[in-house]
């Protein structure tokens, strides 16, 4: 296939350039020229039409002999344009670069890379400059009628790099430099000399050294906030993606597709100047008791008007767990894992109840062989005994079936019937919300203490677990003892999870069940 065959396909049928290129054997710009010419001249702009060397002839003898003399002397080491334009500044010979330098050649005048000796004596001369080897007044004379050029200096000499840099383009191509030879020395794009002349040439040194102020950018603009943020308070499933969240590709399409087009790292900038993160959902435990706001008034009544002579408890069972090689979190070497066999013998099982009054921190236990009303009986009287000087104490528990049996009621009432003399305390019962174990304050207890003493541990029987738990206790109790605080504040440092009564706070250990 001939080439004008190719170009009629191209014209003609839609053959692409690009496409074309390979099959000519040519680039593609050169395909784009002999397309143009065809469809302006038809098979005839196809006939390359060769130029013959340019001639001498109308520069006389004499002006190429003064010019070639003149470079030699002054320019031997410059390129042919700085040639040119310093034999018309101060020699009145006005010649074009294109003619100096084919002169130049001719004459032997320039010896190797003509290019690369340039690029050298002008990194040299800046270099000089930047230095201060050439005087300022040599700088003037060499300037002629450059405007400012004090201030220029001023800049050069006496300012940061941003500054630096601008001067110097100024004089540099003043001086007659090159741009690609002045990008090079001062390692700046052509754009941003292209920006530095323009400003020079528009507004003087006033505009080229002063400080833009960059235009609003999209993290800042309030309509792309709004449309980020109205965007992620909607499903996937809007815009059908099957997905239960957002991904960022997803999210920048969509905006476009809204007419905010965005990437995505101005989506990830305006989400976390927001406070944004990526986070999974927290499990949290919840009550569906429908008397579950009356309940709760009423413990919180109890606690804010509490006085010096009464005693609140929150009472629930720790265990049973078995005595065993304990699982946990440990600080471990590098290249070494602790393991945990799944399958154990247990050396015994342990069921702990306790009692955790709120005003002095003090943890009342005992070891249980079951969680049964026998047990709360029990509790009662142990804390009767030990707080016998108070008038009235209130027990705290979970909605549990032995926790409100009638059997524990009626020992209650039968209680408050033989101490109505003053010879012991009331009990009056403050039951928590069903499902609402997440209130009860000495969960936190159990998960400090667990987390202290039970996780890693290895005991060999029951009597050493036992020991274990009874001294955490007698310490924790000591410790408040000698530090009075109630629970509700940040209590034993030992323990994951702070005691605060609050309807918000789980005090539940989530790494303990």
């Amino acid at each position: 296939m001939s080439r004008i065959d190719i170009l009629q396909r191209i014209v003609d049928h839609g053959l692409t350039c690009t496409a074309a290129a390979p099959l000519l054997g040519l680039s593609q710009r050169h395909v784009h020229r002999l397309v143009s010419a065809y469809r302006t001249q038809g098979a005839s702009g196809l006939i390359s039409k060769r130029r013959g060397k340019p001639s001498n002839r109308g520069y006389p003898a004499a002006l190429r002999n003064t010019v070639l003399e003149l470079a030699r002397e002054h320019y031997a080491d410059c390129g042919a344009t700085f040639v040119a334009k310093k034999l018309a500044e101060h020699h009145g010979v006005r010649v074009s670069h294109e003619t100096v330098r084919r002169w130049m050649i001719g004459s032997g005048l320039f010896s190797g890379n003509t290019r690369d000796q340039a690029k050298r004596a002008a990194f040299e001369w800046m270099r000089a400059v930047l230095q201060k080897r050439i005087s300022d007044e040599e700088l003037r004379r060499d300037s002629g009628d450059l405007a400012e050029l004090a201030r220029l200096l001023h800049y050069l000499y006496g300012a940061h790099l941003f500054s630096r840099n601008r001067s110097m383009v100024i004089l540099a191509k003043n001086h007659g430099l090159a741009r690609s030879v002045i990008c090079d020395f001062l390692s700046i794009s052509p754009r941003t000399f292209q920006t530095y002349w323009r400003a020079f040439e528009h507004g003087g040194t006033a505009e080229l050294f002063s400080r833009r102020i960059m235009p609003a950018r999209k993290v800042g603009n309030n309509e792309v906030k709004e449309a980020v943020f109205s965007l992620l308070h909607e499903p996937p499933g809007n815009y059908g993606i099957n997905r239960t969240s957002w991904k960022m590709a997803d999210l920048c399409r969509i905006l476009r597709e809204k007419g905010q087009p965005v990437s995505a790292e101005v989506v990830r900038k305006i989400t976390r100047a927001a406070g944004y993160r990526w986070r999974k959902a927290r499990v949290v435990l919840t009550s569906n008791d429908p008397a579950y706001s009356d309940k709760l008034g009423r413990i919180r009544t109890i606690l804010s008007s509490l006085r010096p002579d009464e005693a609140f408890f929150s009472i629930d069972e720790y265990g049973p767990f078995a005595v065993k090689a304990k699982p946990g979190l440990t600080l471990t070497a590098p290249g070494e894992q602790r393991t945990v066999p799944q399958w154990q013998k247990s050396r015994g099982c342990l069921l702990m109840t306790a009692a955790l009054e709120l005003s002095g921190n003090q943890v009342t236990h005992f070891y249980s062989a079951g969680k049964n009303t026998a047990e709360m009986i029990r509790m009662m009287e142990v804390l009767v005994d030990q707080y016998r000087d108070r008038k009235k104490l209130y027990l705290s528990w979970d909605g549990a079936s032995w926790h409100i049996s009638k059997r524990l009621l009626k020992r209650i009432e039968e209680h408050n019937a033989a101490v109505q003399s003053g010879q012991g305390p009331i009990i009056e019962t403050a039951l928590l919300p069903t499902g609402a174990q997440f209130l009860n304050v000495i969960e936190s207890v159990f998960s400090g203490m667990a987390r202290a003493i039970i996780h890693n541990s290895d005991y060999k029987s029951v009597d050493d677990a036992k020991a274990a738990i009874d001294r955490y206790l007698e310490e924790r109790n000591a410790h408040f003892r000698q530090h009075p605080r109630r629970a509700g504040n940040k209590i034993w440092r030992m323990e994951r999870e702070p005691a605060t009564f609050s309807e918000a706070n789980n005090c539940k250990d989530p790494r303990y069940r």
